[in-house]
């Protein structure tokens, strides 16, 4: 064919080596690539020809690809540029420093110790010194009154260490975020076709020129011109914010751009722009210039991270390709730092940015849990500083000029407002220890730590609460092939020409006629990209490439002693006529052949039960076909199918059907006509056998209380059987496998509609769900997250690996995509990529998620005995004697302590097996448990009757001066130094006792397998017997002696035991402990509104107050909505009498009202733009608009079915364009929709229709012209008025 013109090209190649020799400049291909659909190939006829002689301009041949030599390659990418576009830098360390100083108890901090430091230099006149009150005397040695400076320079010093300490943290963690980055980038390989060879490559080595295999489910890395296609529908919305997909053919639409998703078909495409020059990084360059521009700006954070996040989609394909939505989230309010905070190389920062700028957004359950936490803390903190500040003025004025009755002296009026600044420090330190900011610190380095220690468990995490989610999971929704079986297809058993074989037959048994039509039809009708190839090491199995269950046929065919691939070579893929490729409505691919006298053939293989009602002959032993009635299909089903199955065997078939040429040429849009009258080749029997390790791991998830669903595509036999084996079925349990039409049946009303009651009733017990669509699988797990059947609230992770997988990804609570088998959509649309698409993987998962939030629950302990201990101390110090017997200085050491290092040492605990012998938490989980109130008690009753001893009789009992009523510049005393060393020492020693938090005996459990732990512990007790012994003034200390040392020791050691004896009370004995840390209780939420927000998965607090104030406001205007709404409904006609009797039964204010909070509620969110990002995705317009419903084949079984109006709406508001995304909520006239129309456009004005959410059950099935059921329907508006 077109070979013979190219066989010049490839040695042509590398004679030339100067610039700008190839046909075409890199302008010329810039500009081609900005043009669309017919105007693009007007141009390519214009100045090429066609695509081949684009091809020889490019020095490239459209079957062989690039030579792939070195030097071409390097100078095509001289010439025309790399596929990358470069990063960003990273924030420098002393950025990060910047930010950490933005903390707003250390600016208090810094203040009060500069005016400290300044007044400490005033030095009033020795004659009034004795007038100015007692306490301001008795710095008698001049030495120690000079000195005064010390303490700021001190406060000053430790603010800069804890900056130093929480920057460093801050880098660390985005250097980790940078390495999974390169580690995604990595992983992204792409197929392209070199000197005839098919080869991946990393996406960035793609240059222009390199001829690159596209098949359903790749997001293209580079723009391109398409050479062939079989089938092929993109999706542009990403790009165009088209939601419809475009059909690219040679006639019509030959352009294919970077950052688009293949949604159907495969084909080959020549690369024409890379990098910055291809539309995606077009438009990365206007942002970048934008960004130049305003450097100053405020927004200019977001802008960059924008960009960044997009860089990044261009690089790596499983960032979200959704840039149109990208700017829509940009205008609608800069938040698009919100992106997925781990896909942005700014991730860390994205993380803090989060915490400081956004309102709270309670990202995950954990999140959200820990920011009310803190919050709660905070204000406690801040009241008590308050209330000890208050004292200690109220006091010191007391005294002086009540008591000693002294006159306010001028002179004396620095001294006063020294001690005044001296009580406002003691307030801040209160403060500074009671508030936790080590919590955010805890999370994040967990989080970090874990993320970077799954990735050798194989788990790629890309959204980090993922991680933390998976930890609370209670059902797992596995895919079977790939996840629970090895994905290495084998064919085992074959029916052909009337008989079984139980095993791969001869060749020699097989007629030959049979034969050669069955390697033909294998040969042509497997997808091209699909190969056996050599094993890799000798004596090893060949490897598969491609499709698995392609690779069994063609295996099959190697078997039977035949070579497919000279059949390939003598048709290459251009000689196809037709290809229908597979998808999840036709269930079955065919090819067609054009034969030399002008007739059409068409072989076609597919699921066996669908493809043998579309056969009406069968081939016999003779070579012959005979007629194949139903009856002999039953036959057949019984006799050979089913046998199959039950063994766990996948069975296809394989047919052909001729088209003579007295017929003319068929009509091939019509594929109902075009599938059927086949003649059946034969039905084999396919093996993918179960993963060794499967069934432990099952075995673990169950005993860890996760049940593990199968739901497969596969015969409800075949499934059954393989989940026998895996264990997720066991013999004698009463539990239930479906169909997918089966479950449909169940779970529908007579209308049609989804009901949750009747899922309820299901999902429980339901544990394969085998023939079952991706749609199937999304209502699946809706029905289980959504359900409150169970007291406990369900947490669902799914796998995927197909592109219409995506929607059941997005919805559940963690998303697994298949990091080998799985398309790049799935891979967009998860929380987390199985790098061995191994299901053990997901329970090491687990195990992780749980030892997240166990560490965070230990690292609360711990803080919190802190905090209580150090700020009663304070507070009872201050009121008591005066003055806080923890300095400043020592607070701010402490604080280090508890905050820092021991988030660093409980967050990094290692993971143990022990971990999946308890039931999950599950989302109402409070964070601290009774078990660790009474720790956190008992642990604070001991340390303050310890320390209240000292401060109140230590002199007595060491025998010292006493440190209590000092004056102001006093020296330090041992007194007060034994106390802040005992009270160090006893955190330490509980830092030990919090690594158990369920009442553990063995606190020294496997204390060595966490160094970090042990060096940590050891550090901070070097590092404190630095401080007393050498401190000083600075910290307030003096030098201890052995003795002093040993009895500090021995009081801390105390903890240790005493942590014994607590854990010896039951915890249910002490009725009064009370829980805390939980998240937003649902009491607080109606559960209708419950349902809404896990559908957002944030929660606003400030939004919902805002909410509430105005639906008062809104329910008026919804009343003239409504009135003006009935007219419409009588003019649509419809039925008044039905709306009344379906609305008589359950017309109750309260619903209306229900239903008016939910439509507000999603009406116009009042941070539109803060909306959880994911929701702009393009899987969701996929999921908005299915393409599929055309060409069904079926009887109307719709892809995304109606249930799904409720997740369309908030992608309908989200993908508004901005103009529609005003704070204004819609008028009424603009809130109905031109009824009749088939589904909303995604600019529909109608903002207002996540209202279906709770009175789904109310609306009439959704009329005839297949509308969505959305309030502004007539129905609806009769109803409410009712």
């Amino acid at each position: 064919m077109a070979n013979n013109s190219y066989s010049g090209v490839k040695n042509s190649i590398v004679e030339a080596n100067h610039d700008g020799d190839f046909g075409c400049t890199l302008k010329e291909l810039r500009s081609l690539m900005e043009l669309r659909g017919t105007e693009g190939l007007s141009k390519i006829g214009e100045c090429y020809g066609d695509v081949h002689g684009l091809c020889s301009r490019l020095k490239t041949s459209p079957t062989d690809g690039l030579s792939g030599q070195p030097a071409d390659i390097e100078k095509r990418k001289t010439v025309f540029g790399q596929n990358l576009i470069p990063p960003k830098k990273p924030k420098t360390f002393l950025q990060l420093v910047w930010e950490a100083l933005q903390d707003v108890t250390l600016i208090i901090l810094e203040v009060a110790a500069i005016i400290s430091l300044g007044l400490s230099f005033y030095r009033p006149q020795d004659a009034e010194r004795e007038d100015c009150g007692k306490a301001a005397g008795g710095g008698d040695d001049e030495h120690e009154a000079e000195a005064g400076w010390i303490e700021g320079v001190a406060i000053l010093l430790s603010v800069i260490c804890v900056v130093v300490v929480t920057a460093f943290n801050d880098w660390s963690k985005e250097k980790q975020f940078r390495g999974l980055q390169s580690r995604i980038e990595q992983e992204q390989k792409f197929t392209v076709v070199r000197g005839g060879q098919v080869i991946q490559i990393p996406v960035a080595e793609i240059v222009v020129g390199d001829v690159a295999q596209i098949k359903y489910g790749d997001l293209l890395p580079a723009d391109g011109v398409l050479i062939q296609g079989n089938d092929l529908k993109i999706d542009e919305s990403s790009l165009t914010g088209e939601s419809d997909h475009v059909k690219k053919t040679h006639d019509k639409d030959l352009m294919l751009l970077s950052g688009t998703h293949v949604m159907e078909g495969s084909g080959k495409m020549l690369v024409t722009a890379v990098g910055v020059n291809s539309q995606t990084g077009i438009i990365f360059t206007l942002l970048g210039a934008a960004e130049d521009e305003d450097d100053d700006d405020d927004g200019d954070d977001d802008e960059k991270k924008e960009k960044e996040d997009k860089k990044k989609q261009k690089k790596n394909k499983k960032q979200d390709g959704s840039i149109e939505n990208r700017k829509k989230a940009k205008a609608q309010d800069g938040a698009a730092m919100e992106m997925q905070p781990l896909n942005s190389d700014e991730g860390a920062d994205a993380e803090e940015k989060k915490k400081s700028t956004l309102p709270k957004k309670e990202k995950s359950v954990l999140q959200g849990k820990l920011t009310k936490l803190a919050v709660q803390i905070g204000k406690a903190g801040l009241v008590m500083s308050a209330i000890t500040v208050i004292i200690l003025v109220v006091l010191f004025v007391v005294d002086t000029f009540w008591i000693q009755n002294l006159p306010w002296v001028k002179a004396c009026t620095p001294i006063y407002i020294q001690f005044f600044v001296k009580f406002f420090i003691i307030g801040v330190t209160v403060l500074v220890v009671a508030v936790p900011e080590g919590l955010p610190l805890a999370v994040t380095i967990s989080l970090a730590y874990s993320v970077k220690k799954m990735m050798k468990d194989n788990n790629l995490v890309r959204h980090l609460d993922a991680c933390e989610t998976m930890g609370n999971a209670t059902a797992i929704c596995s895919d079977k092939t790939g996840t629970l079986t090895m994905n290495r297809m084998t064919v085992v058993q074959a029916y052909v020409a009337e008989k079984h074989y139980k095993h791969v037959p001869e060749p020699e048994s097989i007629p030959a006629s049979v034969l050669d039509f069955l390697i033909l039809g294998i040969a042509v009708n497997c997808a091209y990209t699909t190969k056996i190839m050599p094993p890799e090491k000798e004596g090893g199995l060949p490897r598969q490439v491609g499709n698995k269950t392609e690779c069994a046929l063609l295996g099959f065919s190697t078997d039977l002693k035949r070579d497919y691939q000279t059949i390939r070579n003598e048709i290459p893929e251009e000689k196809l006529y037709k290809v229908y490729t597979f998808n999840s409505v036709r269930k079955s691919m065919s090819t067609v052949l054009k034969m030399a006298d002008g007739s059409y053939r068409m072989f076609s293989k597919g699921a066996s039960e669908i493809l043998l009602k579309k056969c009406y002959k069968i081939l016999t032993a003779s070579g012959e076909s005979k007629v194949f009635r139903p009856r002999d299909r039953d036959d057949m089903v019984k006799k050979v199918i089913e046998p199959m199955a039950s063994e766990g065997l996948r069975t296809i078939c394989l047919a052909y059907r001729d088209f003579a040429v007295k017929d003319g040429e068929p009509d091939w849009d019509n594929e109902t006509d075009i599938l059927s009258g086949l003649t059946c080749l034969c039905v084999v029997g396919i093996e993918d056998p179960v993963r060794p390790e499967v069934p432990d791991a099952i075995r673990k998830c169950q005993r860890a209380g996760i049940t593990v669903r199968m739901v497969t595509g596969d015969n409800i036999n075949t499934a059954r059987a393989i989940a026998s084996k895996c264990g997720i079925l066991q013999p004698g349990d009463d539990f239930i496998c479906l169909e997918g039409k089966e479950f449909n049946r169940r779970i529908r009303n007579e209308k049609g509609e989804i009901e949750q009651e009747r899922i309820d009733k299901i999902w429980p017990k339901l544990r394969v769900l085998a023939r079952s669509s991706p749609t199937d699988k999304h209502t699946l797990v809706k029905g289980i997250i959504d359900s409150t059947v169970i007291e406990q609230r369900q947490v669902v992770a799914v796998t995927g690996d197909g592109t219409n997988d995506g929607p059941a990804l997005k919805k559940a609570d963690v998303g697994f995509a298949m990091g080998i088998a799985g398309t790049d959509v799935a891979k967009e649309a998860s929380d987390i990529i199985l790098t061995d698409d191994n299901f053990s993987s997901i329970v090491k998962a687990v195990m992780w998620g749980r030892n997240v939030y166990d560490s965070i629950s230990k690292f609360l302990q711990f803080q919190l005995t802190v905090n209580v201990v150090a700020v009663i101390v304070a507070f009872t110090g201050a009121c008591i004697t005066q003055d806080s017997p923890l300095k400043a200085v020592q607070m701010l050491w402490v604080n280090l302590i508890m905050d820092t290092f021991a988030s660093l040492a409980l967050a990094t605990e290692p993971p143990t097996e022990a971990l999946l012998l308890r039931k999950p938490y599950g989302r109402n989980k409070p964070l601290i448990s009774r078990t660790m109130m009474k720790n956190i008690l008992g642990q604070g009753v001991y340390q303050l009757v310890i320390i209240f001893t000292l401060l109140f009789a230590g002199e007595t009992l060491f025998d010292i001066d006493s440190g209590r009523k000092a004056p102001l510049r006093a020296p330090p005393s041992e007194h007060y130094t034994i106390v802040f060393n005992t009270f160090v020492l006893m955190q330490l020693f509980n830092e030990i006792n919090a690594r158990k938090i369920h009442g553990e005996r063995n606190v020294f459990d496997g204390i060595f397998n966490n160094l970090i732990f042990c060096s940590i512990v050891f550090g901070t007790f070097i590092i404190q017997i630095v401080i007393v012994q050498f401190g000083g003034k600075p910290f307030s200390c003096v030098a201890l002696t052995i003795d002093q040392w040993l009895w500090c020791t021995f009081l801390g050691f105390g903890s240790l035991l005493w942590g014994q004896v607590i854990s010896s009370i039951p915890t249910s004995r002490l009725k009064f402990l009370k829980t805390a840390g939980h998240g937003t209780q649902k009491e607080e939420i109606p559960d209708e509104e419950l349902e809404e927000l896990d559908d957002m998965d944030e929660i606003d607090h400030a939004e919902r107050e805002l909410r509430r104030g105005q639906i008062l406001w809104f329910r008026g205007l919804n009343r003239i909505q409504t009135q003006m709404d009935v007219v419409s409904a009588f003019q649509s006609g419809t039925s008044f009498q039905g709306a009344l009797r379906r609305q008589a039964s359950n017309s109750s204010q309260q619903q209306h009202d229900i239903r008016v909070v939910n439509a507000f509620r999603s009406s116009i969110s009042l941070y539109e733009g803060l909306e959880k990002p994911e929701s702009r995705s393009s899987i969701h317009n996929f999921m908005t608009h299915p393409e599929f419903r055309i060409e069904d084949s079926e009887p109307h079984i719709p892809l995304i079915d109606d249930t799904d109006a409720e997740d369309d709406a908030p992608t309908k508001r989200n993908s508004a364009s901005p103009r529609n995304a005003s704070p204004a909520p819609p008028s009424p006239a603009s809130a109905t929709p031109p009824s009749g129309s088939p589904t909303l456009s995604p600019a529909s004005p109608n903002q207002n229709n996540n209202a279906v959410e709770s009175s789904n059950h109310l609306l009439p099935e959704a009329t005839k012209a297949g509308e969505t059921p959305v309030p502004g329907s007539p129905l609806h508006s009769l109803e409410t008025s009712l």
